[in-house]
């Protein structure tokens, strides 16, 4: 202790230069935390940077030309897909009064009800085309020229539901419309059409449901898309070797046996069938048919078709940049 005091000055020295040393030591762990910290996130952006040097058009003087060729040759490609949407673009949707798009409703429920009981298809008694709301109630005027594109849309599907022969409309379902709500209908940047769902379900053979998904598919005047489609065979169960029926096959008398000289003598230059009428009277036995017609055991069940589909209305055409 004495030291101490009488050492005062190196004592002081020496306690500052140890925490001065220990604040070297704890800043200099500091520093190489961070610095291999700014080195790891400098080494990841050099690898990124490295990986995109590499592609094929990377954004350098002497790839200049090559991306602006890419940048037309897609734009190209881009017009000319709006250009074949054109005859499915709807030039313009006006508004009719509430009286006249009743009328039009009126003249198709009329249309499709008809082509129905053409075909010998059953249709449920409260249907209306999908519009049943409007059965006993006018649509608001400011909506009626959307309504009445879904409504032209709505018919050519049931009439091709129609042609293609069912065996029962179960039902028809047609969400409303935002207009319908009081909601106003706005598309965003990235649409390029509208689209209008509507869900069908009937019964019918499968040739029925075939030809039906083979119509609406083909674009011509409209542009349908299948969302969903669900298929189901009455028929729960496989068939069995019990539904297999055969027609009876007549019973024939069997032929007799000929013995080695049933058919006579033939000499030389002689007819065989000569030979044979002459030298026997027995007739020539006929082939026994043996043959079977088997019953159809699949294809005549019927099947019953759930289809969500979507009727699009392409929005106008876009300018590129």
């Amino acid at each position: 202790m004495s030291w101490i005091k009488d050492n005062k000055f190196m004592v002081a020295l020496g306690g500052g230069t140890l925490a001065g040393a220990a604040m070297l030591v704890f800043w200099g762990m500091q520093g190489s935390s961070r610095y291999q910290a700014a080195k790891d996130e400098f080494d990841a952006a050099a690898a990124e940077a490295a990986g995109f040097e590499s592609l094929a058009l990377y954004p350098k003087l002497e790839n200049q030309a090559s991306k602006r060729k890419a940048l037309d040759e897609y734009r190209k490609s881009l017009g000319s897909l709006q250009s074949a949407f054109e005859p499915f673009r709807t030039k313009e949707v006006k508004n009719a009064t509430p009286q006249d798009f009743a009328n039009s409703l009126l003249a198709a429920n009329t249309e499709v009800r008809e082509a129905f009981a053409a075909s010998g298809a059953v249709v449920p008694e409260p249907f209306f085309v999908g519009f049943e709301k409007y059965k006993t109630s006018l649509a608001p005027a400011k909506i009626t020229g959307v309504l009445d594109y879904q409504l032209t849309s709505i018919k050519n599907v049931l009439l091709a539901l129609a042609a293609a022969k069912p065996t029962e409309l179960k039902n028809l379902y047609r969400p409303s419309l935002l207009e319908e709500d009081g909601q106003a209908y706005t598309p965003s940047a990235s649409d390029a059409a509208r689209a209008f769902p509507l869900e069908v379900a009937f019964v019918g053979p499968e040739k029925s449901a075939r030809e039906f998904l083979s119509t609406i598919t083909k674009p011509e005047n409209q542009y349908v898309v299948v969302r969903n489609l669900r298929i189901i065979n009455e028929k729960a169960d496989p068939p069995k070797t019990t539904d297999a029926k055969f027609d009876a096959a007549a019973k024939k008398e069997a032929a007799p046996a000929a013995d080695a000289f049933s058919g006579g003598f033939v000499l030389p230059g002689d007819d065989a069938s000569s030979g044979a009428a002459a030298g026997s009277s027995k007739p020539e036995p006929k082939p026994v048919d043996t043959s079977r017609i088997l019953s159809q055991v699949l294809g005549s069940e019927q099947v019953q078709v759930f289809v969500r589909l979507d009727v699009l209305q392409f929005l106008p055409v876009k300018k590129l940049p």
